[in-house]
């Protein structure tokens, strides 16, 4: 114990000896990390999970490989087009005067645009290869002429894929349709990310399409990845602006409780934006963008500054009141809390930190931010609040200002006091039976968690598309944002998925000018896995070999080469296939055939058709023993593949995680109390509580039905960290009470209770409602972490009051 007690007598002697310039230094180390805040960058949306997933990299090489219709553009906003009839001659000429608008305004970049009012067009008339040229074909035409193009449109490949699933082909209507524009974007974009948030390039540019759009005489609407990533950044926005208020109104009010003078409370408040401004300043000097993943750290900092700031001052009045001094009262205080905040802050890096090991770029970051800002709760709880709180104290004292509420919570003959008594009552009669209860109910929780769903979506992360009522009714500058994301994102998946299920592609690399190249394919098609859609034992695929197979059907004399090279007559070529692609591309299919094999005749996509009814775990399985066949070097891709990989990396992340912050932390406590109180056991006494918690609260999770997901993945080691908080505070001070009662336990257990059990339940009453809060969020993702988080907080809360003293007493007729 000398060893690390000469530590805190140097810290003891700057906390109550200088207090003025321990809060000078922080004060300046303060307006040091306010710096960086003005360098916060913001990243939304799915894409910054995806960007170290195989299947992404596949997909990515697809956008970036099979688009040469549009080799100078790289970045494609959607013309979303609805009413009762989007085929009628006026609403497929109001579909081309906005492609037309676009392209007439430079700040677009248009390189091409493209929709079925202009295959219709051109079906009309082949010249019309410019979208005027199309207007004008459109206008000479009658009703019957446009009617008969689209019927004759419909027969061919692009046309149905544009209309929504209402297309009729006899009356030629539809209520909904897309066309597409592509922009020349300096820097580039990839089109998978779509959708998928973060900052994109064409932000400004669609939504200046917006307003150009909006000028056409039609309900036309604009949709793209540059729209989707200046919402996903505004919900985040909005998100704040709504929590943070509404947390900061609860935590003021059970703070205004907790500590009962308006100078502690100042200083308590005080200690906590400093907390935040020190984390966030340093994301900023460091670089790391602002997620949505880190949205979560300052309820994480706050429910441990509450804490400690709570322990800190509630320690201090119980010298206080006994009449000690200032200095003498503050060295009693931190002699004790300064060791229980290191055993807290040690054990809840190590709970956060634990995310540093997820495969997940997000979760490391927030891990990451959240371990360094818990390190930086402690200095300014362990050290500053400390300092400041003598300094005002010294300053009442010369200036002769009252204090208010001097006595500490939980005090001896308070009605908090005799309630928190309950759990050292039935350690006293059962402690047995109440271990053995609390075993069996963690056992149970436990096998219920495992049926926990993991889920990873876009949706996620979106706003929903109908607001609650209490956020459209709040007043300016609270009110949000208008979205359309998730409205349009729904419409598109009603109006335009088909009666089969979603797609799944293979991307393969390898000589496909060899002669088994393209008989593999076909040998890789059949028999396919369940969910896959099959015809003839066949899978519906679409792949290079459709456009030879449409291409033959049209040219007798292009049939006549496939058939001189298709050695064994089963339909697919398998000689000279330099020749056959060397065809096809100086054929009129050379767009179609671009769109499923590069020009260097190296790599190439297959698109499948899946089942309606296969879930998308079972279309991931599947969809990799169907690429396992091929004999080039394969990759199964698409959003079902990607997202779902994602998913199964949140689920095993967060197992991992879970382990390692147990294993690890079981290690740290046993060190720890070895070394200040020589009995290595109460480490595992600390433990105990955590593991009773982090079991409800997963098996709490399954009975709400809140997924593991890219945020609430990161709660069970995160558990670990924040309820070590409360048990550590009980088992220290009971280490110290032990002491000082001759090793007497039950009188060791009311005192630990009376002192320190008081502040933690102020701590817990704040934290919880503060923290539920998040649940006001906008993205659902967020709601559902608040309500996980308190949760957490509420079980270590209970854990450590009527589990511990039981655990204590078993501990002391055994160890």
């Amino acid at each position: 114990m000398v060893e690390y007690q000469r530590y805190i007598d140097w810290i003891d002697e700057w906390i109550t000896e200088r207090p003025r310039t321990v809060i000078i230094a922080f004060l300046l180390v303060t307006a040091v990390f306010a710096v960086g805040l003005t360098n916060i960058s913001t990243d939304a949306g799915t894409s910054q999970f995806t960007e170290e997933s195989p299947a992404q990299a596949a997909l990515d090489d697809i956008d970036q490989e099979f688009s040469p219709a549009f080799e100078a553009g790289n970045g494609s906003t959607q013309l979303i087009q609805s009413g009762s009839n989007v085929l009628a001659k006026d609403e497929l000429l109001a579909m081309l005067e906005a492609q037309q608008r676009l392209e007439d305004h430079e700040s677009q970049r248009v390189v091409s645009s493209s929709s079925a009012a202009g295959i219709v067009a051109q079906t009309i008339d082949p010249n019309a290869t410019s979208v005027d040229g199309q207007i004008r074909a459109l206008e000479g035409a009658t009703t019957g002429e446009i009617e008969n193009a689209i019927q004759t449109a419909a027969a061919g490949p692009g046309f149905t894929g544009l209309v929504s699933n209402d297309f009729n082909r006899e009356s030629a209507s539809a209520s909904a349709t897309i066309g597409t524009v592509q922009h020349d974007v300096l820097g580039g974009v990839s089109s998978s990310s779509a959708g998928t948030g973060g900052t994109s390039p064409l932000t400004d540019i669609q939504i200046r399409a917006q307003e150009i759009v909006g000028t056409v005489d039609s309900d036309i609407q604009v949709f793209g990845s540059g729209i989707t990533s200046d919402e996903l950044s505004s919900v985040i926005f909005d998100s704040l602006l709504i929590v943070v208020p509404a947390a900061s109104l609860l935590i003021l009010g059970f703070l205004v409780f907790a500590y009962r003078d308006p100078i502690d409370l100042l200083l308590g408040v005080f200690a906590l934006v400093m907390t935040v401004v020190w984390t966030f300043g340093f994301t900023g000097l460091a670089g790391l963008p602002f997620s949505q993943m880190l949205i979560a750290v300052p309820p994480l900092l706050l429910a441990v500054g509450i804490d400690f700031g709570i322990h800190a001052i509630n320690r201090y009045r119980e010298e206080r009141v006994q009449g000690i001094g200032i200095s003498q009262s503050m060295r009693t205080a931190t002699d004790q809390l300064l060791v229980a905040f290191f055993i807290v802050t040690g054990t809840t890096v190590v709970g956060f930190g634990a995310n540093l090991i997820s495969d997940l770029a997000p979760i490391r970051s927030f891990g990451l931010v959240a371990a360094i800002g818990i390190v930086f709760t402690f200095l300014i709880f362990g050290i500053f609040l400390p300092a400041a709180k003598v300094w005002a104290d010294e300053l009442r004292v010369k200036y002769d200002v009252p204090e208010f509420g001097l006595s500490p919570l939980g005090a001896e003959g308070s009605v908090l006091g005799r309630a928190l008594m309950v759990g050292v009552g039935a350690a006293k009669r059962a402690p047995y039976a109440l271990l053995v209860l609390t075993v069996v109910l963690t056992a149970v929780s436990g096998v219920y968690a495992t049926g926990v769903d993991t889920s990873f979506s876009q949706d996620d992360f979106l706003p929903p598309e109908e607001v609650p009522g209490y956020v459209e009714n709040l007043p300016e500058p609270f009110a949000p944002g208008t979205y359309t994301v998730t409205d349009t994102t729904n419409f598109l998946e009603e109006r335009f998925s088909t009666t089969q299920g979603s797609s799944v592609t293979v991307y393969a690399e390898g000589p496909l000018r060899d002669d088994y190249a393209l008989e593999s394919i076909q040998r890789a098609n059949r028999n396919p896995p369940d969910a896959f859609v099959a015809s003839d034992r066949m899978a519906d695929t679409e792949s290079i070999i459709t456009v030879i197979d449409d291409y033959a059907a049209q040219s007798p004399e292009f049939a006549q080469l496939v058939a001189r090279n298709d050695v064994d007559d089963d339909g697919v070529p398998d000689d000279d296939l330099g020749t056959i692609y060397d065809a096809l591309l100086d054929s009129p299919y050379r767009t179609q055939a671009l769109q499923y094999i590069t020009e260097d005749y190296h790599s190439t996509q297959v698109v499948y058709s899946t089942e309606s009814d296969a879930s998308n775990d079972e279309i991931e399985s599947d969809a990799r023993t169907l690429a396992n066949r091929y004999e080039f070097t394969a990759t199964a891709t698409g959003q079902t593949i990607v997202l779902e990989a994602v998913s199964g990396t949140i689920f095993s992340s967060a197992i991992r995680s879970l382990v390692t912050a147990l294993v690890v932390t079981a290690i740290f406590l046993v060190l720890v109390y070895y070394v200040i109180e020589g009995r290595p056991s109460l480490g595992l006494v600390n433990l105990a509580p955590i593991v009773v918690s982090v079991a409800l609260l997963a098996g709490s999770m399954r009975l709400f039905g809140i997924p593991l997901n890219a945020l609430t993945a990161t709660i069970l080691s995160i558990a670990i960290g924040l309820g070590i908080d409360y048990s550590a505070h009980f088992v220290h001070r009971f280490a110290d009470e032990y002491h000082e009662s001759d090793e007497k336990i039950f009188p060791a257990l009311e005192e630990t209770v009376r002192g320190t059990g008081g502040a933690l339940t102020g701590s817990m009453l704040t934290t919880t409602t503060g923290i539920g809060v998040l649940a006001l969020a906008i993205t659902p993702i967020l709601g559902q972490f608040g309500l996980v988080l308190a949760l957490s907080i509420f079980f270590a809360y209970i854990a450590a009051i009527l589990v511990t003293p039981s655990v204590v007493v078993v501990w002391g007729r055994f160890a």
